[in-house]
């Protein structure tokens, strides 16, 4: 392809260097004044000969994961800076490797597999609602953390598993996140972490992770019983060749699962429950569906799939509030898009926090409107995209789904959430994390 003008405007490494110390805090003002100058696609230069493409355009996002996505890699923040962390798992794999890997798992993930999980999903987001002491302030954020940690856990392994080991384990996928955080913000800092022996430090709790892993896989391979959990189905699933996962394989997977299915989601719950708290009369909606779907099913799977107002309310939270709300992709060849012209090895940032609050996209993109997905989601699939797109869309979505919809109807049954702060505050990492998530809850009549 023969290099056009690429039409992409530009943000000076100047005005970036000015801003760093807000970027370092929260990037997002900085990159919404950009979108609003330069337009929906702006380059923003970072070093020598360095830059990065961030785009709100949800045409290019769609172009990019979906319609040209075997020209787009992830980028080296994912395909190696988190696998030394998590390994080469789903989430961090490329290629031929994903692909198999891809098409090993898929099944473990399909709906009828997970009516197995529902009621130990239930269990365990039960056990941690017990913490919660009705009349009292508290912050919703680390029950939501431990309850989303625990209900990945009891997924996998059933009640095989030691409190004490998960209890370990969920310190080391907690503080391995933080120091990556540390690592991508302060990039200059990288020469000082590994000469003073602080990335090793952490690689050593990663390996500590693994042992403690693969002794529970051992358990269950010696044991000869069945659970009908995650760990099963993953532990039979067969490559074409009939091979099974190797066993640093499997970790890899287990531990990805561990990421990718605990921190988006205890976001996503806290969001959700902060809007609620905000919006009382979506409280009262939820909880007349519950009593109504109570007198007609008794099949946990049936109340989740049903539970339609819930799952708007949820939609709409992850539409304000994106869990993981950049993608990054690199393009294998140079492309072009609508007299956009990307040279091979760009760097592309999509902000889907951006995409899903366009005003040309959204009507009152700021207003929390669960109405708007009255008819599912599907009705803005080129601009919505909570899990991703494509061939690479979260494979744990449904998972996910399920799980936030039992918990907020669990919620909801037994409270009426209770504002303490007017504003809803935001603390972006790797994921979009809430800030002083702080709620009172009120004992319902009967509950």
């Amino acid at each position: 392809m023969k290099k056009t003008e690429d039409n992409i405007p530009e943000v000076s490494i100047l005005k970036f260097l000015m801003h760093s110390a807000n970027i370092l805090k929260n990037p997002l003002p900085f990159h919404h004044r950009n979108f609003e100058e330069k337009g929906d696609t702006f380059r923003l230069n970072i070093g020598f000969n360095k830059s990065v493409i961030f785009s709100r355009d949800a045409g290019l996002v769609e172009y990019v994961l979906q319609k040209n996505q075997r020209n787009y890699v992830k980028s080296e923040i994912q395909t190696k800076d988190l696998v030394k962390y998590v390994g080469e798992g789903l989430l961090t794999s490329e290629g031929e490797h994903w692909k198999r890997q891809r098409k090993l798992i898929q099944p473990a993930f399909h709906k009828k597999q997970l009516a197995n999980l529902m009621d130990s999903i239930k269990q365990a987001i039960l056990s941690e609602y017990s913490r919660i002491t009705p009349g009292k302030e508290l912050d919703i954020f680390p029950v939501y953390n431990d309850l989303a940690f625990q209900t990945v856990v009891k997924s996998l392994f059933s009640s095989a598993a030691n409190q004490e080991e998960i209890n370990r384990l969920q310190f080391i996928t907690e503080e391995t996140q933080k120091m990556l955080v540390k690592e991508l913000r302060q990039p200059y800092l990288g020469w000082w972490f590994n000469l003073s022996g602080k990335i090793e430090s952490y690689l050593k709790l990663t390996r500590e992770a693994r042992t403690i892993l693969k002794a529970m896989v051992q358990e269950r391979r010696s044991s000869g019983e069945r659970y009908d959990d995650l760990l099963d189905m993953l532990l039979e699933a067969k490559y074409d060749d009939g091979n099974f996962m190797d066993e640093e394989q499997l970790i890899d997977e287990i531990l990805i699962l561990f990421t990718a299915g605990h921190e988006t989601t205890s976001n996503s719950l806290t969001f959700t429950a902060q809007l609620l708290a905000l919006n009382p009369v979506w409280q009262e909606n939820i909880f007349n569906e519950i009593e109504i779907l109570e007198r007609e099913e008794t099949d946990l799977m049936g109340f989740v799939t049903k539970a339609k107002i819930t799952q708007q309310v949820i939609e709409e939270s992850m539409r304000m509030y994106p869990p993981a709300y950049f993608i990054d992709r690199v393009n294998l060849e140079p492309d072009e898009f609508e007299g956009k012209y990307f040279e091979s090895g760009s760097n592309l940032l999509f902000s889907l926090h951006e995409v899903h609050r366009h005003p040309e996209l959204w009507e009152d993109p700021d207003d929390f409107k669960p109405e708007r997905f009255a008819d599912g989601g599907k009705k803005f699939s080129s601009q919505y995209f909570p899990f991703g797109a494509g061939p690479r869309k979260c494979i744990g979505n449904n998972f996910a789904m399920f799980e936030m919809i039992i918990a907020v109807a669990e919620i909801i049954r037994r409270y009426k959430i209770i504002p303490v702060n007017k504003e809803i505050e935001i603390k972006p990492l790797i994921t979009l994390k809430p800030k002083n998530a702080a709620l009172r809850f009120e004992k319902r009549n009967g509950s």
